[in-house]
């Protein structure tokens, strides 16, 4: 007796661009990990959230339950949840349809996000490329407050720099600042999968791990990793609440010539940030801002 062809839900849903990352750490938590971002370089706005759950795992009353957790996200923000729509998809080649989902991205002036299996277009050769498998999510660059982080990189000197990121996910800010010139990269996250994310993409753009290092854990695992250093620069890209529930040990991990550079926060968020880094003796600055997203820039006062 023939056993019967496993087949797959396809949601999809345009994300408002300040829910992305939130849906996108959900549907992680929930352990949907075959998700993906479709848009065209040139119209960025234009987005959708597509993800991939296996059928007999998700029945009708799952996919409903799934449908209230995501819409509970949107209330924070005051805005709703895009109506999802689902479709039925043979196994055939999931994986090959997930997989076209992504193309080569070029971020600021010098970087260019590759998806692991394509090759280097011709017309980006000029630029530093960074192979990331978007299998492991967790930051694909695709978001605002990541390609903010990216673009601010490129505005550094780097070169020989150590530099810190706190909340690393999938590794690609740490990645970009080798690609630009860091010497070292010491990175944590609470997440034991993006741990692992961080160190596989790090093997795939063929770093070695004393040049990132990678442990999990918060702000004590990373002064643990530094070792009584302090970076030049500071990643952190978080969202504000916990920017804020932070902010007492930045002192700890940047040198007193050094940058914070932090995103993950709104633009209306920006203030309430600062109010509480500037008693804590940090010099604030509004360095970037798209699509709501803000990226905040600290140095010692």
């Amino acid at each position: 007796m023939t056993s019967p062809v496993p087949s797959w839900w396809r949601l999809e849903l345009e994300p408002p661009g300040e829910l992305e990352e939130s849906l996108l750490w959900r549907l992680e938590t929930l352990g949907i990990q075959r998700v993906a971002l479709q848009f065209r370089p040139e119209q960025r706005q234009l987005r959708t959230l597509v993800a991939w759950l296996p059928e007999p795992d998700w029945p009708e009353t799952e996919r409903q339950r799934l449908g209230e957790a995501l819409a509970a996200l949107a209330e924070p923000f005051g805005c709703e949840l895009p109506p999802l729509r689902w479709h039925r998809q043979a196994e055939e080649d999931w994986a090959l349809s997930w997989k076209q989902h992504w193309q080569p991205d070029p971020v600021g002036q010098l970087l260019l996000i590759l998806p692991a299996w394509l090759e280097l277009p011709p017309e980006y050769r000029q630029r530093q490329v960074l192979r990331i498998d978007p299998g492991s999510a967790f930051g694909t660059g695709s978001h605002p407050t990541t390609r903010l982080c990216m673009e601010a990189l490129e505005g550094l000197e780097l070169a020989g720099a150590l530099v810190a990121d706190l909340g690393c996910g999938s590794g690609i800010l740490g990645i970009s600042a080798l690609a630009l010139g860091a010497s070292q990269v010491l990175a944590t996250d609470t997440d034991s999968l993006a741990v692992r994310a961080t160190a596989e993409n790090s093997a795939l753009n063929q770093f070695s791990a004393g040049r990132l290092q990678v442990a999990q854990g918060s702000a004590e695992a990373l002064a643990l990793l530094l070792a009584g250093r302090r970076a030049e620069v500071l990643l952190c890209n978080i969202l504000a609440p916990v920017l804020a529930e932070l902010g007492p040990s930045f002192e700890g991990l940047v040198s007193p010539t050094g940058v914070g550079l932090l995103s993950g926060l709104l633009v209306e968020q920006v203030e309430p940030l600062v109010a509480v880094l500037e008693p804590l003796g940090w010099r604030c600055r509004l360095g970037a801002e798209q699509s709501r997203w803000a990226l905040l820039e600290i140095r010692r006062a």
